[in-house]
Parts: C-alpha cells; structure tokens; sequence
C-alpha cells in the first residue's frame, strides 16, 4: 500500500465525496443501532447495515478484507468485553449488554468509517459510565484536531480523561 505521509489538500469534488461517505456510513449506523434489542443476533445488527450500504450504492469497506481469511461481513459487531473486529454471527444480544458496532462505507474512491456503542436495554451504572466516559473522550479527542497538533496530542488527551475515570485504553 502507498501511503502519502504530509498535508495533502482535498477538491471540492473529493470533500463532497468524503462527505457523502460519511453520511452514509452514519445512515448505516443509525440503522444497525436501531435494531438493537435483546434477541437479537449480530448478524441481524450487520444486516441492517448492509441494507443501508445497498441503498446508497456504497460498497462496504470492510468486506473482504484480505488476510488469512478475507473479512467476511460488513459491519464489526462487540458485545461486553469484546474489544475490536468481532465478527457477526449468531450470537443473541442480552438485557445488560453493551454493543460496539464499526462500519466502514466506500463512496465516490472515500471511506466513511465510524463505530457507535449503545446499550441492550437496561444496562449497569459501570456500563453507563463506562459509555459516558467513552462519548466525552471522543469529544475531548476531537477539540484536540487542531491546526499544530500531532496525533499524539490527541490520543494523550484522550488517555488522560480515560484514566482519569478509571478505566484505561487498549494498548495491544
């Protein structure tokens, strides 16, 4: 893969097209949160994606991805303790749960790509103040984007509120 390292400036034309990627990939979010609900499978979550990514035209950036065994779904979908890239399957949601769903939507050659967590009904104060936590990291995360600032600027923000909580960030 070539990776252009620098500041490289976008057309109008690919802004539009990141945005659009980036509407979608909400769209398709909002979709898969939706259905959300104690019964449910991860791969219904995951379908619901899929039928918004269709809708719109947009490919999935996920699928297919190579490696020892392609990407087989659109969307990641983790429950609890799950940490990234859990696959969907036939695991049913229960009341309690918490569930991390990652989407990755391809429009006009740009990826729109997001994650949301959400609650299975009623869920635990720890697992409410965990999601808070979260949320207010992602913000604190993003007043960090700032003209000057590194990536590291950002991701130690972020560890610091998060640690500050008492909860910590996944190293590996």
């Amino acid at each position: 893969m070539n990776w252009r390292r620098g500041v490289v400036l976008k057309s109008v034309r690919e802004l539009e097209a990141m945005r659009e990627a980036g509407r979608v990939n909400a769209l398709a979010l909002t979709a898969a949160a939706a259905v959300v609900r104690p019964g449910i499978t991860t791969s219904e979550i995951d379908a619901a994606a899929v039928a918004i990514l269709r809708e719109h035209k947009a490919e999935a950036a996920f699928l297919g991805v190579p490696g020892a065994f392609p990407y087989p779904a659109t969307t990641t979908v983790c429950v609890n303790e799950e940490l990234v890239h859990a696959i969907p399957g036939d695991r049913r949601l229960k009341e309690g749960d918490i569930v991390s769903i990652d989407c990755g939507s391809i429009v006009g050659g740009f990826v729109g790509d997001s994650a949301i967590t959400v609650p299975v009904g009623e869920v635990s104060q720890e697992a409410e103040r965990l999601m808070e936590v979260t949320l207010d990291s992602l913000v604190i995360g993003i007043e960090q984007m700032v003209e000057g600032n590194h990536t590291g600027d950002i991701s130690a923000a972020i560890q610091s509120h998060v640690e500050t909580n008492g909860f910590n960030v996944v190293r590996e």
